[in-house]
């Protein structure tokens, strides 16, 4: 089974910033390249941070209400220090999280998710930019063909993995949600058969009515 990778899903040319970039000059790259955060470089090209929409907006979510209706923020010096600075050293959310080429998509999924960012800078064995992986980026292994996920399950995880003929297991595939019907030589690959499914880029659900030949599961493993 072949699986994208962050290298296959990522954008390789990548709008950066230097510490020193300027507040506007950093909402100008935003703005000009339609992107929602930027990495910041060091001079060895090695990502020292991010700074995203929000960051930018923290300076101004810190200004007084010009009306006077709402209460004074009450930010911590951290927060305040941030909201401060001019530049992008001051600005970033550091260190930087990054992702490797050769991740797949679950890795950086979960990675996204346990530090809460919407992108990963991608860095190579020395630690230098080669892209940047985001949210949208992952999502792309979902506009798969069900044709192509039907075939990957015939082919490469039934015949090829499991040792099934194709003809044992009849395959469905509709907007990514697999259906499995027909019958294994053992009861034992029902779970690994799903399992396997499951893992198949591309794919949102499976959901099986298969039986066995041979029932070579335990009775203390079913209960």
């Amino acid at each position: 089974m072949q699986h994208r990778t962050v290298a296959d899903l990522m954008t390789h040319t990548v709008v950066s910033a230097r510490p020193g970039t300027t507040f506007k000059d950093i909402a100008g790259l935003l703005a000009e390249h339609d992107i929602t955060a930027v990495p910041v470089l060091d001079p060895g090209g090695r990502p020292l941070g991010v700074v995203s929409e929000g960051d930018l907006l923290r300076k101004e979510a810190g200004q007084p209400d010009p009306a006077g209706l709402l209460l004074e923020p009450r930010p911590s010096s951290a927060e305040r220090a941030r909201a401060e600075a001019t530049t992008a050293e001051g600005l970033m959310s550091a260190p930087a999280v990054t992702a490797r080429p050769a991740w797949s998509v679950i890795e950086a999924a979960r990675v996204m998710h346990d530090h809460g960012v919407k992108r990963l800078p991608v860095v190579d064995e020395a630690d230098r930019l080669v892209g940047v992986i985001s949210r949208s980026d992952l999502l792309r292994v979902f506009l798969r063909r069900d044709r192509a996920i039907r075939e990957e399950i015939e082919h490469e995880i039934l015949s090829a993995t499991l040792g099934e003929p194709p003809s044992a297991v009849g395959v469905e595939v509709a907007d990514g949600r697999v259906t499995l019907t027909g019958t294994l030589a053992r009861s034992s690959l029902v779970p690994v058969l799903v399992r396997l499914c499951r893992s198949v880029d591309g794919v949102v659900d499976v959901e099986h009515d298969l039986g066995a030949e041979l029932d070579d599961v335990p009775a203390r493993a079913r209960t």
